[in-house]
C-alpha cells in the first residue's frame, strides 16, 4: 500500500491534485497528533493571559457554558501543571494542580490554590488567598477572598425550578443568575449551592457551612451564619445575621438538652450539683493537706 501511494506521489507534480491531497492529509494528521498532546506547548504567563480576541477565527467559544470550545486554546499552567484557557486572567502566584482546568474569561486572584480535578467554569471569579480542594465544580459564581472550599463542592449549578403548563407538562424554569460567596467563607465537602433564578444566591462574609449542605436557588444567607451538616435550605429563603441552622436529628438532640437544663433549673437540681461540686473540691483539698 505504501509503495502504491509513493508511486502516485511521484507521478504527480507539486501542483497536481494527487500531491496536494497527500500533502494536506499529512499536514492534518500532524496537527491532529499535536492537538492530542496532553499539555501542548508550555508557556510562561503573566496576570493578563493571552491576547484573546472574540472575533478570532481560531476561537470556537460558541456557548456560555463552554460547550464547543477548541481544545487547542487550552494551555498548561506553569505553576502546578493544570490547564487554562488563553482568555482566562490568572495571577502568576496562583497554583493550579495537574488535572484542574480554568475555563474562558475566568479570573483567579493572587495565591489561590486549586486542587486536582477541579473545574473553574467560564467567567467565574475566585478571590485572592482562597483554597479550593479536589473535584470542586464552580460555575456561574464568584468566590470572595480568603475562602476555603473543601472537596466535592458544587456551586452555581441550576436550581430545582419548574412550572406546569396548561397541558399538565412539567417544564424547566430558566435559572440564569449567579451565586455569590463572600469573604472568609468556609464550605464543607460535597455541599451544593444553586445559582439564582430571580435574584442571586448569596452567602455572606465569615459564614461557615458544614459538609453535605444543600442551599437552594435565590437563598440569601447573612454574615457570620453557621449551617451544620445535612441542613437543607429551600429556595428564596432569606436569613439575617448569626443564623445557626442544624439538621432535624441535631435539633432533636438540642431540644432534649434544653429540656434537661430547664428541668434542672425548675427542680433545683442545678443547685444540688453545684453544692456537691464544692464539697468534692473541699475534700480533695483536705486530702492534699494531710
Amino acid at each position: 500500500m505504501a509503495q502504491a501511494v509513493r508511486k502516485l506521489y511521484n507521478l504527480g507534480s507539486s501542483s497536481s491534485p494527487i500531491s496536494h491531497l497527500i500533502y494536506n492529509k499529512h499536514k492534518a494528521n500532524s496537527q491532529g497528533l499535536y492537538a492530542l498532546s496532553p499539555w501542548g506547548k508550555s508557556i510562561r504567563c503573566h496576570f493578563s493571559v493571552g491576547n484573546f480576541q472574540a472575533g478570532s477565527s481560531a476561537s470556537s467559544d460558541t456557548s456560555e457554558d463552554g460547550a464547543g470550545l477548541c481544545h487547542q486554546e487550552f494551555q498548561r499552567w506553569q505553576n502546578g501543571g493544570g490547564a487554562f484557557h488563553k482568555s482566562a486572567c490568572i495571577d502568576p502566584t496562583a497554583l493550579i494542580e495537574t488535572g484542574a482546568i480554568v475555563h474562558p474569561k475566568s479570573v483567579v486572584g493572587a495565591y489561590v490554590r486549586i486542587g486536582s480535578g477541579t473545574v473553574i467554569g467560564p467567567s467565574v471569579t475566585v478571590g485572592q488567598l482562597t483554597k479550593i480542594g479536589y473535584n470542586v465544580a464552580l460555575s456561574n459564581c464568584s468566590i470572595g477572598d480568603s475562602c476555603v472550599i473543601h472537596n466535592g463542592v458544587c456551586i452555581g449549578q441550576d436550581g430545582f425550578g419548574f412550572l406546569v403548563d396548561e397541558k399538565g407538562n412539567i417544564l424547566k424554569k430558566p435559572q440564569l443568575l449567579d451565586a455569590r460567596v463572600g469573604n472568609h467563607v468556609e464550605i464543607g465537602a460535597n455541599t451544593c449551592i444553586d445559582r439564582g433564578s430571580w435574584r442571586d444566591t448569596v452567602i455572606g462574609d465569615h459564614s461557615k457551612i458544614d459538609n453535605l449542605v444543600q442551599i437552594g436557588h435565590n437563598v440569601v444567607v447573612g454574615k457570620s451564619c453557621m449551617l451544620c451538616g445535612q441542613v437543607g435550605i429551600a429556595g428564596s429563603v432569606t436569613s439575617g445575621l448569626l443564623l445557626l441552622a442544624v439538621s432535624p436529628r441535631i435539633s432533636k438532640n438540642l431540644g432534649i438538652m434544653a429540656a434537661s437544663l430547664l428541668f434542672q433549673l425548675v427542680s433545683g437540681e442545678d443547685k444540688l450539683l453545684h453544692n456537691l461540686g464544692h464539697q468534692r473540691k473541699g475534700l480533695i483539698k483536705s486530702c492534699e493537706m494531710i
